[in-house]
Formats: C-alpha cells, structure tokens, sequence
C-alpha cells in the first residue's frame, strides 16, 4: 500500500513538471488580456522595480534578461541590461534582448510604448500592486508565466500567513489620523487609491487624504494643519531620514508634533510592492500604534 501511495505520488509530481514545462500557459492580465504562452517563459524583461524583485522572489531571477532603472533589489537585479526609464522605454534595446515576455506596470509605463511592444508581437502581462492582496496575487500570475510555481510557493505562503498575522493584530484598533508624505516642496502624499493607503487602514490608521482619487496628490501645507494628524510619517527617496521631516516641529499646534510622532521608514519598503513591503508594514503600524498609547 505504501508503495502505491508512493507510486501514485511520483506521477503527480511527473504531469505537474511536465504541464508545467510543456503546456500553454493562459492568465489573464490586470487589463483584462488573455496572455498566452507556448511554454514558460525563459527571457523576461522587467518595467518596473518591484515587478523586478517579485520575479527574484519566486525564483525567475536568472529568467530575467532586462530591467528598469532603479531596480536595485536583490542585489543580483543590478547587474542586469537596463531598458530605460519607468516612464520612458528604450524599444530598440528591448528588442535586442528578444524577450518572451515582458511585464509592464499598468498605471506606471507609459502606454503608447506598451501598446508598440504589442504591435511588434511581444507578449506584454500589464501588472497593477495598488493593495496589499495584490501582491501575492501577481507572485501567482508571475510565477505561472515563468514556470515557477513550485520555487515560489514558499515566498507565497510567507507573503500571505504574515499579512494576515498583521491583519489580526492591528486591524480592530483604534483609529488614528495618519498623513503619509513623499516629499517635501511640493508637500507629495497618498490618495485613497495607492498601496499605502491599504497599509495605514490595516493599522486602523485613517489617511487624511484617503478622500483624493489620484497618485501620489500634491496637497498644501494648510490642508495637512487643518486635518491635524495624530501621526507624521515621512519617507523621502534616501536610506536617510529626509531634514525636511523636521521642519513640522515648527507647528507644535500639531497633534503628531507635540505627541512627538514624527517618524521616517525606509521608502523602499513601503513605496515598492513587494515581500519586503511587510517590513514596512510593522514599521508603520508600530508607529502608529504609538499614538495610541499618548
């Protein structure tokens, strides 16, 4: 008996390998494009740095032959042919790199590019990460058109037993009034539509700009002291804390100044959708959960 289960088990494994490596490969994109495979794909061209990292996570990382700039995690990511800007895409080079696919970021890539990629007969899976659950969803989609479903279940089921470990702590707590800003002149903050939206409502933060239905909003000075924010957090675009997160301290009026809850996470993990976004995810609502206490 032991040895039929055994049997049976080893040819499961077989069709799967083979299904995998030999079967057309159908998912469909976040613009709603069926893309179609002969067989996993073994040159991929990444547009955007988190698209990049995911790729690495779920074991596709020597399948990628092309990357945007900026992506610079893992560090293995920067030793790759560079095809251009996010927002500008050098086509002659992605060319040269004859991909079978390439994964674009839908509101990020600018779309007549992605459109001439198309023409040209490029297979193109158009990707979106403007919530937490869309993460693990794209490591599946990513991991089916690479053929890596197996390597990349382990980054799938820490993915999602963490976000939910998250989702149990922080997420029945008392709301705090949160403002998240990007940058400094102009004061740049998050919409109610972008990633770190989601993060601030799994901590029972509330944005104070959730109400704004656009990317990364400008918003004035006086906006954010007329919300009053229990909670400053800033970024930047450096592995530093930004100066310009100090300048609040001269509207002691403000809850988050004299709370003294002003605080800096490392842009990358919060900005890029990625496994290492719950890392920034802890960050935030630790420092939250910090106003609670005041």
């Amino acid at each position: 008996m032991k040895f039929n289960f055994l049997g049976i088990y080893v040819a499961f494994l077989a069709v799967s390998l083979y299904s995998e490596a030999y079967c057309a490969i159908e998912v469909v994109d976040e613009d709603g494009n069926l893309i179609r495979l002969e067989k996993p794909a073994r040159r991929i061209i990444s547009l955007a740095p988190s698209v990049t990292e995911l790729l690495f996570a779920i074991g596709a990382g020597s399948q990628v032959v092309g990357v945007i700039e900026y992506s610079d995690f893992p560090p293995e990511a920067k030793t790759l042919q560079v095809v251009g800007r996010f927002d500008l895409l050098d086509i002659e080079r992605i060319l040269e790199l004859e991909p079978d696919l390439i994964i674009g970021w839908k509101n990020g890539n600018p779309r007549a590019s992605i459109e001439q990629l198309k023409r040209l007969g490029l297979s193109v899976y158009l990707a979106e990460l403007n919530d937490l659950p869309s993460i693990s969803s794209q490591m599946v989609n990513f991991s089916k058109l690479a053929g890596t479903t197996i390597e990349a279940k382990e980054a799938i089921n820490y993915f999602n037993q963490t976000y939910e470990s998250l989702v149990t702590e922080y997420s029945n707590r008392e709301s705090v009034k949160t403002f998240y800003q990007v940058w400094e002149s102009p004061i740049i903050t998050a919409g109610g539509k972008e990633l770190m939206n989601d993060i601030i409502e799994l901590c029972s933060g509330e944005n104070i700009f959730k109400d704004i239905d656009q990317i990364a909003p400008k918003v004035s000075l006086e906006a954010v002291i007329i919300a009053n924010p229990e909670v400053i957090i800033g970024s930047g675009a450096g592995l530093t804390r930004p100066e310009w997160l100090n300048d609040w301290e001269i509207w002691p009026s403000l809850k988050a100044v004299s709370g003294e809850h002003v605080y800096f996470i490392l842009p990358d993990l919060v900005q890029r959708q990625t496994l290492r976004t719950l890392i920034g995810t802890k960050q935030m609502c630790e420092h939250i959960d910090k106003a609670r206490v005041d």
